[in-house]
């Protein structure tokens, strides 16, 4: 019969040539369920979930039209005060013309006692 082979398809595991060090929600995707925590994960999901939706009511416009934005959380978990974290996102946020203390401050919220993502050799 057919004979079945458990070995993933060269290149699957995402550490082809180039594969590391692209930017972009791409690389994360095959292999984050091995490696973290569910939970986390479900976290993080629905963190990223609220974040769109709070800048579709900042910047009033659909989610496609929300300008690039790179809020990395993982990022924000490195920094050692609230208000550095504050800051960073303000920052990036720089161009929203509506007040932005209550997002940032609802993050900041709820990152408070997340675990990071990222391992350690991302940067």
């Amino acid at each position: 019969g057919p004979r079945v082979y458990f070995q993933s398809p060269p290149g699957a595991a995402g550490e082809g040539p180039g594969g590391a060090d692209d930017e972009g929600p791409v690389r994360r995707q095959g292999k984050v369920t091995v490696k973290y925590d569910r939970k986390e994960l479900r976290k993080r999901l629905n963190l990223e979930e609220w974040i769109l939706e709070q800048l579709t009511r900042l910047y009033d416009c659909q989610e496609e039209e929300i300008p690039e934005l790179e809020i990395d959380v993982d990022e924000l978990l490195d920094m050692e005060s609230d208000d550095a974290r504050a800051a960073r996102v303000k920052e990036l946020l720089v161009d929203c013309y509506k007040p932005t203390e209550a997002f940032i401050s609802g993050l900041l919220d709820k990152i408070r006692g997340m675990q990071k993502l990222s391992t350690p050799q991302k940067k």
